[in-house]
């Protein structure tokens, strides 16, 4: 059965670059060009994701009990970095109070008794909604799930399975139902469609009949995947070519992490010196996507040919 790709109810607002934004890693403005990803909170979680599983690949690797405990240390990690970065953006730090220009302090330093400058307080930061904070750490942890088993699926049934996962988790399904022609009438926001899973526990549409699909097809929830507008199809075109760059990315990722030693993974004495816990880590860093689109392109001209 398919994964999860809806993402209704998901934080689809924009980054803000203290929450989502940090720590993006290099190369992430590239899945938002190549993958037509806008650069939301749904789009980092997507992305980050795909290195998650990434990393596991490698890590189910190592020694028992290594592999058992590295993995449950990387997801525990990822997810409390997912709820911290939720947190931050239902809850956003209050700006400052505006710092004393230069004259202002010359003039307070000034007086008699030199008073001084008293330092900015911040205004206190609301809370988030738990009830909100546990729903979006629920629809997250069924697409890590969901991307999860399609990946594991696509990493020993073939390419041609993992292009499918990519399109479906990745790429969010557009086009599942057919492209919409500028011809069919369906012009501007009337054609705008969107891929759920109706079988999803994040939808609760178990027992959703045909034309209520329809309608929540129709809604936009504003994480910016969705089938691509009529006066758009032309970007379909690249499609093809954009899921083998992904494909190739993920092949060459984790024959990579393959070559890396047990031993920089697990590490010896010195990661136990304080300063010292990263060393010999630079070898799991990623590579760049446009290197596999590279590869990619000269993969469809031996097709071509």
């Amino acid at each position: 059965m398919p994964p999860p790709v809806a993402r209704s109810g998901s934080l689809a607002s924009p980054i803000p670059n203290a929450a989502a934004g940090r720590r993006a890693g290099r190369g992430t403005v590239a899945y938002w060009s190549e993958c037509r990803l806008p650069p939301t909170f749904q789009s980092w979680f997507t992305i980050t994701n795909l290195h998650i599983w990434l990393l596991t690949t490698r890590l189910r690797a190592l020694p028992a009990p290594h592999g058992e405990h590295h993995i449950q240390g990387l997801i525990d990690h990822f997810f409390l970095d997912v709820e911290d970065r939720i947190r931050e953006v239902l809850q956003p730090q209050a700006a400052p109070d505006a710092l004393p220009s230069t004259a202002e302090q010359v003039r307070q330093q000034a007086t008699a008794y030199y008073t001084a400058v008293a330092a900015p307080r911040s205004k206190g930061r609301g809370r988030a909604p738990e009830s909100t904070v546990s729903r979006q750490m629920k629809i997250f942890r069924e697409q890590w799930a969901g991307l999860g088993m399609a990946f594991d699926l696509g990493l020993i049934h073939g390419d041609a399975e993992l292009a499918g996962a990519i399109w479906r988790n990745l790429l969010g399904a557009r086009a599942a139902h057919g492209i919409a022609y500028p011809a069919a009438g369906t012009e501007g926001a009337e054609g705008f469609r969107r891929t759920i899973n109706p079988s999803g526990e994040i939808e609760k549409y178990g027992k959703i009949d045909d034309e209520a699909l329809r309608r929540e097809e129709a809604r936009d929830d504003g994480s910016g995947v969705h089938d691509f507008a009529p006066t758009e199809i032309d970007l379909y075109v690249r499609y093809p070519e954009t899921m083998a760059t992904l494909v190739a990315y993920v092949r060459r990722e984790i024959v990579r992490l393959a070559a890396v030693p047990d031993e920089a993974i697990i590490g010896g004495k010195e990661r136990g010196v304080v300063g010292k816990e990263a060393v010999g880590l630079d070898q799991l860093k990623f590579g760049r996507l446009a290197d596999a689109q590279k590869v990619a392109g000269a993969i469809i001209e031996e097709v071509e040919l």
